[in-house]
């Protein structure tokens, strides 16, 4: 593992469908995710996905690549932008990169991640500390 290896890209959709599921095991029944006239009440432009939703799936690439969930040590992010979902069986997708950014003197490695949709960031600064 080098600083400046990339990760296979990854490409995910988030459908309404998953947005139903998430809820139910999250808990997090809030309208926003889920009842289009209340989001578009509140400002949104449509139905947005849990910002923890859309975390989980951007770290798929970093487990991915990794062949070993064990091996991530911490995965963090600021969530900046919402992943509007549209009404259909297509849903929004969310276009994942990664690179190795540094290595620690503990002998972890930092992964980078961009996270796009409609060619814009939705999560600031996603990184990961890995175990090579």
């Amino acid at each position: 593992m080098n600083v400046g290896d990339e990760l296979p890209p990854l490409e995910v959709r988030i459908t309404r469908a998953q947005l139903v599921r998430y809820a139910g095991a999250s808990l997090d029944f809030n309208p926003i995710h889920w009842n289009e006239n209340f989001a578009t009440k509140v400002g949104l432009p449509d139905v947005i996905a849990h910002g923890m939703l859309t975390m989980a799936l951007s770290g798929r690439i970093v487990t991915d690549w990794l062949g070993d969930p064990a091996r991530l040590v911490d995965f963090s992010t600021r969530f900046t932008r919402p992943v509007v979902v549209p009404d259909n069986d297509e849903g929004a997708l969310v276009e994942v990169t990664g690179k190795v950014g540094a290595l620690t003197d503990e002998g972890l490695a930092r992964i980078d991640l961009t996270v796009k949709f409609e060619g814009k960031t939705v999560l600031g600064k996603p990184q990961a500390l890995v175990r090579p």
